[in-house]
């Protein structure tokens, strides 16, 4: 399976093109919803032709990667008369393998291959790529054949098992687009002393990638820090009687994501249980 070609020519499509080609596989058609997608692809990866159909890149290519959004994938999968062992492959976080199973009644080979990145332009996602994890899932020799490609990429991979998929994207969810969430709150915070969001997030970009340093560094939980992880509850109490005053929206928000916090200070082991009950007790979690 070395022709590869993509239905759905937006961000991760083109991003995946245009880094598989680099590694020596043949990309050799794409169509997309909007014409002027396919053609942005294909002008980025020597040999590929734009196609004015599904079927006709199904007809193409032997590996065939349908990276429309989530939604259109069943669609897509419905519609293209597939060969027996063509590989089909989706590139959705939180979808399994079912979504394609017109194509596995047709004798083609399913797979799932999901880089874990966070990809905001095509420019961004072409340099994220390499180093990223992807999540993997596929039928029979198809899954060979994917770790093959993540590796080429300079990736790592992970199996899943059906049924992993969502949780397993629901953490990415936690751990990227929550963190964007938390970075707005704290910004929120510094408006109400008259520092305007860019400004503020200017000024927390090197304490979070102080942050990103420690995980990477010293990993869990040695690299969590502050008041949780020394056991500062006077400073735990301050904040919340602040935000009482300043921002109250934000209580339910701080309280529980300090509760969730203390069990890493336990586990990093700078406090006893003694001191994580006084602290659970200030976050509104009694003892016991």
């Amino acid at each position: 399976m070395t022709n590869a070609g993509f239905i759905g020519a937006g961000t991760v499509g083109t991003a995946l093109a245009v880094r598989l080609r680099g590694k020596g596989y043949g990309v050799v058609a794409a169509a997309s919803r909007t014409r002027a997608s396919a053609e942005r692809l294909a002008g980025m990866v020597d040999g590929c032709r734009v196609c004015d159909s599904p079927q006709a890149v199904a007809d193409a290519a032997d590996l065939v990667f349908i990276t429309t959004p989530d939604g259109v994938i069943p669609q897509v999968a419905a519609q293209v008369k597939w060969r027996p062992g063509q590989g089909v492959v989706h590139c959705s976080g939180a979808d399994s393998l079912d979504i394609l199973a017109p194509a596995a009644q047709c004798g083609a080979l399913r797979g799932g291959f999901h880089p874990l990145q966070t990809f905001a332009t095509v420019a961004y996602a072409i340099e994220n790529i390499p180093g990223s994890t992807f999540a993997l899932e596929a039928d029979g020799p198809l899954l060979a054949t994917l770790k093959e490609m993540a590796a080429a990429l300079g990736g790592h991979w992970i199996e899943l098992r059906p049924g992993d998929k969502v949780v397993y994207h629901a953490a990415a969810v936690i751990a990227c687009n929550y963190m964007i969430t938390l970075v707005k709150l704290a910004t929120d915070l510094w408006k109400t002393f008259g520092v305007s969001t860019p400004e503020a997030t200017q000024a927390l970009l090197p304490l979070l990638r102080g942050s990103l340093n420690n995980l990477d560094n010293v990993g869990l939980p040695n690299s969590l820090t502050g008041p949780i992880a020394r056991g500062d509850a006077g400073t735990v109490r301050k904040h919340l009687a602040a935000l009482r005053e300043r921002a109250p929206e934000l209580l339910p928000a701080y309280e529980e994501l300090g509760r969730q916090t203390v069990p890493i200070a336990l586990a990093k082991g700078k406090i006893d249980k003694e001191k994580a009950s006084e602290l659970n007790a200030i976050l509104g979690q009694p003892c016991g």
